[in-house]
């Protein structure tokens, strides 16, 4: 009954949420600077021509009504049309979201696999000169912005080295095969190993600009909830009873040091979305954030709104369901009241 009551609760949550968000993207589609009308039929058309467009587009009745009809069109799954293509701009988003998640999805696995073991080797080595200098380091990536950190990968490795190919998802003259638009995956499902090898070389620069923040954000939280649970008692009996430190320190500690890593490892995806939108600019990436990005500098009014409306949504449920998966993780909070 009381997961029931906690899944009914966050599920109302989520939609009040979702609601503010129409608000809010709606209000700043109003107040940002520019006529949509007057964009949309360019800076030739008359007066006359800007009116009857602002008439069609319903932007000359009353903000409720306006307010009312964007929300109908949501529910119909009509994010509008963009200014600059005239495409749908939910299609458009749809066409670039697999290039971001393959982008975001790579960078988080390297984060967590890269982060864990740095938190782990920083907490059983405290007090000592490599905590100090992994501390340094998670301090530096943490406070270097992704953009310099692109660029500068950028610089060194294909500008300076010529170790790394130019920007894109793919080599020209190269076709990807359209399954699910994750380059690596479809190409490995289909044996394209050039391909793949191609796919792959193109990702490491941009993942690893987007993950080093990360890294560091997630090495500091780990060593912070494993320092906390290395001196709780059961760690204190588990060494008393000879247990090796290695064990102790993979199995007893990380396992507890990782609930609190959940929720914050979910969040950061926010965190990964608006930094892509730097990072996918500086390598020409075609996802979402250099959509965003594109949309922002032509004031392409319908697709700002509708990535951030698309981008909200998405994240308020992920929420949802890292506070499901959190529940399920941690005992205590599934253990019945009294």
């Amino acid at each position: 009954m009381a997961a029931a009551s906690f899944l009914v609760r966050r599920v109302l949550a989520t939609f009040v949420v979702l609601i503010a968000v129409t608000i809010l993207t709606f209000v700043i589609s109003h107040v940002i600077p520019g006529d949509p009308a007057q964009l949309i039929a360019g800076p030739r058309a008359g007066a006359a021509e800007v009116a009857q467009l602002r008439h069609a587009l319903g932007l000359d009745r009353p903000l409720h009504e306006q307010y009312a009809t964007y929300v109908v069109a949501l529910l119909h799954g009509d994010l509008g049309a963009s200014i600059v293509t005239g495409q749908p701009v939910l299609r458009e988003i749809l066409d670039r979201l697999p290039a971001t998640i393959e982008l975001m999805g790579l960078a988080l696995l390297l984060s967590v696999a890269v982060a864990v073991p740095l938190g782990v080797i920083a907490a059983a080595a405290r007090p000592s000169p490599l905590d100090t200098v992994l501390r340094g380091l998670s301090t530096v990536a943490i406070s270097t912005p992704r953009f310099w950190v692109a660029m500068l990968l950028l610089g060194l490795f294909y500008g300076a080295l010529q170790w790394a190919p130019p920007s894109g998802r793919l080599s020209p003259g190269l076709t990807p095969h359209e399954l699910t638009g994750l380059l690596t995956l479809d190409s490995l499902l289909r044996g394209d190993w050039r391909l793949l090898r191609d796919a792959t070389a193109h990702l490491v620069l941009p993942v690893a600009a987007l993950a080093i923040g990360n890294i560091g954000t997630f090495a500091r939280i780990i060593r912070a909830a494993m320092i906390e649970v290395l001196a709780q008692d059961h760690i204190r009996t588990a060494r008393a009873a000879g247990i090796s430190q290695a064990r102790i320190l993979s199995v007893y500690a990380l396992r507890n040091a990782l609930l609190p890593f959940v929720t914050i490892a979910g969040l950061e995806l926010a965190g990964l979305l608006f930094g892509s939108v730097t990072v996918e600019s500086v390598f020409a990436w075609p996802g979402i954030g250099s959509y965003l990005l594109d949309a922002i500098l032509d004031l392409n009014f319908p697709v700002i709104m509708g990535v951030t409306l698309f981008v909200s949504i998405g994240y308020a449920v992920i929420n949802l369901l890292i506070d499901l998966s959190y529940r399920c993780i941690d005992p205590r909070l599934r253990a019945p009241a009294g």
